[in-house]
């Protein structure tokens, strides 16, 4: 395994942009190391890299994790990897963490759950701060993503950090969506609430040998029947799976890692997975393109011409809906 965490500094040396992608696809985790905290820093070589990379990505399958805080995701997804690499693919993790309030970084930093993966050169793990952003991803997520995709990554695990309600960016990003739930985190109602029966693709209830994990399951199960009845006729619809798992012990693990499996196998067969990624990369663009508005707003709303305008408004000389429009014209 090889971890490395957010926000380490730049310009300790010039970046070869043509030769860190040849050393990040050739696996070298240095340079694979070096491209995330491009992107993590926006530096000014991101155009670059990205117009890079491009035609070396679309071909990892990327699996998101989510669950409130307790459930076991780290645990969970030490498991996966460990069960992916009896399989015999490349695996990279990104773990999504709270931000440092003082440093930005990622509080947990490297993942001492997956210690066991230490000594293993086909596993990468990341960590990287959320730096605020209430969807619990990052918004440089997307992009590293792009980075791993590239570095020829089989499976890329993207572990979020648990904000309950918040936490459903994760469908947007992955080609599938486990939503981890475990007895005593709250009852079927709360988990509906949550938001979480309209972005698992597989439900997994960790922790089952504890008492509640049966209830648990049915609970869920007579949610999600009464979902599927209203989402279209049959043979259309991924009948989403809810499966029992005891991370701590690999228990179950197998059958979360074929199911992961069956539904690639579906989005496949009915033209879904290339939709999804459709999906995705419309939101990319978009939030590429306001942030580059932002960026020019950040020089335009420091001028005269807004306190001007903003002093018409004020006094009702005119309305804020016209003063706006003069603004972008």
């Amino acid at each position: 395994m090889n971890t490395a965490t957010a926000g380490r500094p730049s310009g300790r040396s010039a970046v070869a942009v043509p030769q860190l992608i040849e050393q990040a696809r050739a696996g070298s985790p240095r340079a694979i190391a070096r491209l995330i905290t491009l992107v993590e820093e926006a530096s000014p070589l991101l155009r670059e890299v990205m117009a890079a990379l491009a035609p070396h990505t679309g071909h990892a399958r990327i699996v998101g994790l989510t669950g409130s805080p307790g459930v076991g995701k780290s645990t969970s997804t030490s498991a996966l990897v460990t069960e992916l690499r009896k399989q015999g693919q490349r695996v990279a993790v990104l773990a999504v963490d709270p931000s440092s309030p003082f440093s930005g970084g990622a509080l947990l930093g490297d993942r001492v759950r997956m210690s066991e993966h230490a000594t293993d050169p086909d596993v990468y793990i990341r960590s990287m701060a959320s730096r605020g952003h209430l969807g619990g991803l990052s918004w440089a997520t997307p992009q590293a993503l792009r980075v791993l995709d590239a570095a020829g990554f089989d499976t890329i695990l993207v572990e979020t950090v648990g904000v309950g309600q918040s936490e459903v960016e994760v469908a947007g990003l992955a080609d599938t969506t486990l939503v981890l739930l475990a007895p005593g985190m709250g009852d079927g109602i709360q988990a509906a609430k949550a938001g979480i029966l309209e972005i698992g693709d597989i439900y997994v209830v960790n922790k089952a040998d504890r008492d509640g994990a049966a209830q648990v399951s049915r609970d869920l199960r007579g949610m999600l029947n009464l979902s599927a009845a209203i989402a279209g006729p049959p043979g259309t619809v991924w009948k989403r799976p809810i499966l029992k798992t005891v991370a701590q012990q690999g228990t179950g693990v197998a059958e979360v890692v074929e199911a992961i499996a069956e539904h690639r196998a579906f989005l496949v067969s009915t033209g879904e997975l290339a939709r999804r990624r459709v999906r995705r990369a419309r939101v990319e663009v978009e939030e590429i393109a306001l942030g580059e508005l932002r960026r020019r707003w950040g020089a335009v709303s420091g001028s005269a011409e807004l306190d001007v305008l903003a002093a018409r408004v004020a006094t009702g000389e005119l309305d804020p809906y016209t003063a706006a429009d003069e603004l972008l014209a």
